[in-house]
């Protein structure tokens, strides 16, 4: 049956898919726009540390919003017409028993991991738009979820999932996958700050440390590190390549050296600058001349690569179609499969200082890379996800990957301790591959 159906199934039914959502910055303000029209789909409560940013959002939305302190203050009961429940606090979402699918949205990694964790315990299901968390400790989240019987998933609309959907449409079909990738909608600058991006930030209507996570190449790594470790696809140089093209260019471009392009070879995930962004592309090929006579004739082009574009992705829009795929039929938008292949690290993005505090993506202090993981690990570099609180044991010159040797952990951080349960089933070889 048709997501549309059986949304409007479950509307007629009065069994509609019970939404609990974290975050209601921007991208949580669209969410509960699009849920307020959908079909089938109730969102029943939101969180958020700074409790106005929850209430502006349901007021948005024509929503009236009930605060609770406690699970025991909430129940289906009180929930009347156009009131939803908000709260502070986030670990109060997944103890809400009527809530079927919790939504992640903060792109804070610890409060990721945290809530993630909770509500697989609570066996609920789990969308996290934060990607940020998927590429820190996903394959452990992903796992502990399949041994719950719930789903823990990326979500769709954003651009990992938006490739996911082109990479698996070219796989179905026999296609060698030659690269997957995105635009990168804003100039990169990797010395980006909250400070420098303020004006452009509250233009678009985003806060300043998110806004700059896009300016400096975090969000565009940690995306695509998403999109290698659900695919297999690894990341050709470290930091990937990133060139200035166009979006008829790309098949050019995305190929080997020898054809002209940049690529050392095939199967890797990278991004172009340019008029690409808001699209998503996979650029694919195939040796069967038949094949190739027929995507001429189809205006594909003349080969040896083709393109498949998608000029748009819809992110907060889209995201609760991944809660209904979860609720309905148990299945997954984007999940990590097997060993991780692709790592975020930490690199300084100033001269630092001995005992000064990382203060995580989107900062003052560091900015997140690519590269693979089997590089990363064997260089013990810091996973940009566990950054923040991290103390400098050294001085870090700028543009410096920051390794474990050069920082003392947070005792307290949930995400730390997740990360080191996950990196010892990775050693241990539990993640099996699944590409």
């Amino acid at each position: 049956m048709r997501l549309f159906q059986k949304l409007s199934e479950l509307e007629k039914k009065g069994a509609p898919i019970r939404v609990g959502l974290v975050g209601a910055g921007q991208m949580g303000k669209y969410m509960v726009a699009v849920m307020k029209q959908m079909q089938g789909i109730q969102l029943v409560a939101v969180a958020d540390k700074v409790l106005d940013h929850a209430k502006s959002a349901l007021q948005a939305s024509g929503y009236t919003g009930v605060e609770i302190n406690s699970s025991q203050d909430a129940s289906m009961d009180r929930l009347q017409a156009g009131e939803v429940y908000i709260t502070p606090a986030a670990a109060l979402i997944p103890k809400l028993d009527f809530v079927d699918v919790v939504i992640e949205a903060t792109g804070v990694p610890e409060v990721g991991a945290q809530v993630s964790f909770m509500s697989i315990l609570a066996r609920k299901h789990v969308v996290m738009l934060s990607y940020e968390t998927v590429v820190t400790v996903g394959h452990i989240l992903s796992h502990l979820a399949k041994a719950a019987g719930v789903v823990f998933t990326g979500a769709a609309g954003d651009e990992p999932a938006a490739i996911l959907e082109l990479y698996d449409f070219a796989r179905a079909m026999g296609f060698e996958v030659v690269a997957a990738g995105k635009g990168k909608n804003n100039p990169l600058d990797r010395s980006a700050t909250p400070d420098s991006v303020a004006e452009d930030a509250a233009e678009v209507g985003t806060s300043a440390r998110m806004h700059c996570s896009f300016v400096d190449g975090s969000k565009t790594m940690v995306e695509m590190a998403a999109v290698a470790n659900a695919t297999g696809l690894v990341p050709d140089v470290r930091g990937m390549h990133g060139p200035v093209t166009e979006v008829k260019n790309l098949p050019k471009v995305f190929s080997l050296v020898s054809q002209g392009g940049v690529l050392q070879q095939k199967g890797v995930v990278d991004y172009a600058r340019g008029e690409i962004a808001p699209g998503v592309f996979v650029i694919i090929t195939t040796d069967n001349p038949l094949i190739r006579e027929d995507l001429w004739f189809e205006r594909m082009g003349d080969g040896p690569n083709y393109l498949l574009f998608r000029p748009y992705h819809l992110c907060d829009m889209e995201t609760p179609l991944s809660a209904v795929l979860a609720q309905v039929y148990g299945e997954p938008t984007l999940i990590p499969l097997g060993q991780p292949v692709a790592e975020v690290f930490t690199v300084a993005k100033r001269d630092l200082k001995a005992g000064e505090v990382l203060d995580g993506f989107g900062g003052y202090t560091m900015y997140g890379e690519i590269d693979r993981a089997s590089v990363v690990r064997e260089q013990r570099l810091l996973p940009g996800g566990l950054a923040k609180g991290c103390q400098l044991l050294v001085d870090v010159p700028k543009g410096c990957p920051i390794t474990y040797d050069m920082v003392s952990l947070p005792r307290d951080s949930f995400v730390v301790h997740l990360r080191a349960m996950q990196d010892q089933l990775v050693a241990e070889s539990f993640f099996k591959s699944d590409c």
